[in-house]
């Protein structure tokens, strides 16, 4: 997929990254919304807490807009179609969303970030989270992750 135009709530573009599933849209929206409820996106606890990120804890029913995760709030779910998830830290401002498409052989799952990095610290920060490339491999893991509960579910 190529970059959206424009941003993401007022966030320049980071990167997008996608993966196809070889199974349904439903089987991808199950794996992936519990990838999201049962994971510390942000990392562990006292990562969050040294980063300061807002949603501390996982609060409210699940994928009910304005839930949270640690380091998220859930700004968006429309079910087998996309989840939008934002959030902040001392370093940054980020959007994360997740968007499904039925192909006739599966369906992609794509991640799309959107993110600021205000001042001398955020900047530092971008470079050893994006910078390094750690951002890449961790959204990537997790879509392999998702693709593999999906088609597992699919086959199991």
């Amino acid at each position: 997929m190529s970059p959206p135009q424009g941003s993401e709530g007022g966030l320049p573009f980071v990167d997008e990254h996608e993966v196809l599933v070889a199974a349904p849209v439903d089987a991808v929206w199950q794996a992936l919304t519990r990838q999201v409820a049962h994971r510390n996106l942000a990392g562990n606890p006292t990562l969050a807490r040294v980063l300061g990120t807002e949603a501390k804890r996982a609060s409210g029913t699940s994928f009910e807009e304005g839930a949270t995760v640690p380091g998220f709030t859930l700004a968006e779910a429309v079910p087998q179609e996309r989840i939008r998830l934002t959030g902040r830290h001392r370093f940054s401002r980020y959007a994360l969303s997740f968007t499904m498409a039925s192909r006739p052989e599966g369906t992609v799952l794509a991640a799309t970030t959107h993110a600021e990095f205000p001042g001398v610290t955020g900047f530092v920060y971008r470079q050893l989270v994006i910078g390094s490339g750690a951002h890449r491999v961790l959204v990537r893991r997790m879509l392999q992750t998702v693709r593999r509960h999906a088609e597992a579910d699919r086959s199991g």
